[in-house]
């Protein structure tokens, strides 16, 4: 029996879970402006993947690195909810 897909699944879930508070708490601390953080953060994961031997540790940089990429939309629209008024804005943040 392969578990392997089931493991990439199980890790895909957590890593995409835990990159929506990232999100959330990035905006209410920075705005969007550091959307290239994710993009820089992104690019080095799907690349370093690429290098890794490891199918395991190779598909999870490569599930990091998407998961990066796919925060730069999730930031902006994380602006708009906050901008509708469905999280909270940051009072002592300068724009």
């Amino acid at each position: 029996m392969q578990f392997f897909g089931l493991l990439i699944g199980f890790f895909a879930f957590l890593i995409i879970g835990l990159f929506h508070p990232i999100v959330v708490k990035t905006e209410y601390y920075f705005g969007s402006r550091v959307w290239p953080v994710f993009l820089v953060a992104g690019i080095i994961f799907c690349i370093t993947s690429i290098l890794i031997e490891s199918k395991m540790i190779s598909s999870l940089f490569g599930v990091v690195g998407f998961t990066c990429l796919w925060s730069i939309r999730e930031l902006r629209e994380q602006t708009e909810r906050v901008e509708k008024g469905w999280f909270p804005r940051n009072p002592d943040r300068k724009e």
